[in-house]
């Protein structure tokens, strides 16, 4: 939801939106730089101050948590715990804790782990704002003061805001009853680390995340608050060492009402687009909730829909509905396949047939692996098998695996049960058809794991063939190797899309996941391991 709304930065230029420069207003941006030297008031987020009922208005679906965030913000100049906001992308965590402090017009500091990736640009962009220097050509586009480790941080931090709370105290009571555009409401400063997650993926991250949770016992300072934005739960946090532990709010997907109000928002034809959505929303938000993804699926498909209009200010009738409709329902399920397709060439057509001719002219030159080059990304041995067991557990039901991945491949099994009657054949046919008929299935962890075992056991011969040949795919020695780091790549493939992770089921008590993968890629990657895919895939 945070592209839902782009409010315009007067004065404050440290926002993720300014990261990503616009070419056409740099030279105006620049001068507006120079002309206007930083003062304390760039520590408040530019713009005028928008009302509570403004604020909620805004972002559908996220009432408890404005006012959860205003209440633990708690009144003017009083001390807080730390906050630590999580959610899945695009669920309005950033956009709504900056537009709070917009509400409130308290000066805070935001950087994110995403555009300060490493600890020393991390340190020095918040000394940056605090210490209100900007990097230009007079400076050498140089920091104000060089924190290569948390020691040095916390020494600047301090002098920093303690300038900034000294400056404050005294602006505070210069300032007038009547409240101003980008006037600093209070004497508390805080500070916001966006996109937490990424730190886990730096060096010494195991010390440097204790170490930002810690911060707020380190400086020892009321008049400072710590908020944390992350995609992921305070459970992948946990550290033994002894800190204050930030008070978790948690941002839900949006459910398909909140959905709705999203996308209807500064609509031009409301009763239009209320029928559009009626076709489109509730098959395309139970494959993603993320406002984005659908965002970019349903701009294409509106315009396809007001096709047949000569007018589209037009408000259709229930007749010109079905006829819309039918307009748009044979490029629907293209629209639904294209949210979670994976990109095999990311060239152009033209460059995408020379390169392919290319491969297969040299396909002998590397023992015939064109098809691993056909996938276009690498990926481990390991993380191959794993993606084929979850394909293969989300499209087979669940009772042939006993006869799909026996030793003997199932045949015995088949010669027992030709004295079943053919009345129970049919009735399990058409009970694993109408399971087919629903999509890709779920399925809990054991029984991911338990296919993996097979499908690596049969093909023991073929991954000790795979290491010889290609030493860039390690997957260590026999099963063992692959079975060692299958937890960690199942989380790989769940952050790239690759297999989603759904709730936990009710009855069994475990998580559940759906392989996203196409049928067409399934095959790209079998073929790279030379797997029979075909022989384990249920067809019905």
């Amino acid at each position: 939801m945070g592209k839902e709304e782009s409010p315009q930065i007067t004065r404050r230029t440290t926002r993720s939106s300014s990261s990503t420069p616009n070419p056409k207003n740099g030279v105006e941006t620049t001068k507006a730089t120079e002309s206007h030297p930083p003062t304390i008031n760039d520590l408040v987020f530019g713009g005028e101050p928008i009302k509570l009922e403004e604020l909620i208005s805004r972002f559908p679906g996220r009432r408890l948590q404005i006012l959860e965030l205003l209440r633990l913000l708690g009144p003017l100049n009083s001390p807080m715990f730390p906050l630590f906001l999580y959610g899945g992308t695009s669920t309005g965590k950033t956009s709504i804790i900056l537009q709070i402090f917009r509400h409130l017009s308290r000066p805070f500091v935001y950087s994110s782990c995403l555009t300060c990736y490493s600890p020393r640009i991390l340190f020095e962009s918040i000394i940056n704002q605090l210490l209100l220097h900007r990097k230009n050509a007079n400076n050498g586009y140089a920091s104000a003061k060089r924190c290569e480790r948390p020691s040095d941080f916390v020494v600047s931090l301090r002098e920093a805001l303690n300038s900034v709370l000294n400056t404050l105290k005294g602006y505070s009571g210069k300032s007038s009853s009547k409240k101003l555009a980008g006037q600093i409401n209070g004497r508390m400063i805080y500070l916001i680390f966006d996109n937490l997650e990424l730190v886990r993926g730096w060096d010494k991250s195991s010390s440097i995340l204790p170490f930002l949770f810690e911060l707020k016992d380190i400086l020892k300072m009321p008049e400072v608050g710590l908020i944390f934005i992350s995609k992921v739960s305070p459970d992948a946090y946990y550290s033994n060492t002894g800190y204050t532990e930030p008070i978790p709010i948690h941002f839900p997907f949006y459910t398909e009402d909140s959905l709705r109000q999203i996308f209807m928002r500064n609509q031009e034809n409301p009763k239009l687009y209320s029928s559009f959505l009626d076709v489109v929303l509730r098959p395309f938000s139970r494959i993603t909730r993320q406002v984005d993804e659908l965002s970019t699926a349903f701009s294409p498909l509106f315009i396809k829909y007001c096709e047949p209009l000569s007018d589209s200010g037009l408000v259709a009738n229930e007749d010109m509905k079905r006829k819309l409709f039918s307009h748009l329902q044979p490029h629907l399920v293209p629209a639904l396949n294209e949210i979670f397709r994976v990109q095999s060439q990311p060239y152009p057509e033209v460059e995408a047939k020379q390169e392919k001719a290319k491969r297969k002219s040299s396909a002998n030159k590397f023992g015939g692996r064109e098809a691993f080059e056909e996938i276009g990304f690498h990926m481990s041995t390991s993380a191959k098998y794993l993606i084929i067991s979850a394909f293969l557990a989300s499209r087979n039901p669940a009772t042939l695996d006993a006869s799909l991945f026996d030793s003997t491949g199932g045949s015995d099994n088949r010669k027992r049960k030709r004295k079943s009657s053919e009345k129970s054949i049919e009735k399990k046919e058409t009970a694993e058809q109408e399971l087919l008929m629903k999509g890709p299935g779920t399925f809990p962890l054991e029984r991911l794991l338990a296919i993996f075992q097979c499908i690596t056991s049969v093909s023991e011969s073929s991954l000790d063939e795979d290491q010889q040949n290609n030493e860039g795919l390690e997957a260590g020695n026999g099963d063992s190797g692959l079975m060692s780091d299958v937890l960690l790549q199942l989380s790989s493939l769940c952050n790239a899309n690759f297999i989603s992770k759904g709730g936990t089921c009710p009855l069994e008590g475990s998580t559940r996941y759906r392989a996203t993968i196409s049928e067409d890629l399934a095959l790209k990657v079998a073929r790279s391991l030379k797997f029979p895919l075909s022989k384990y895939l249920y067809r019905g």
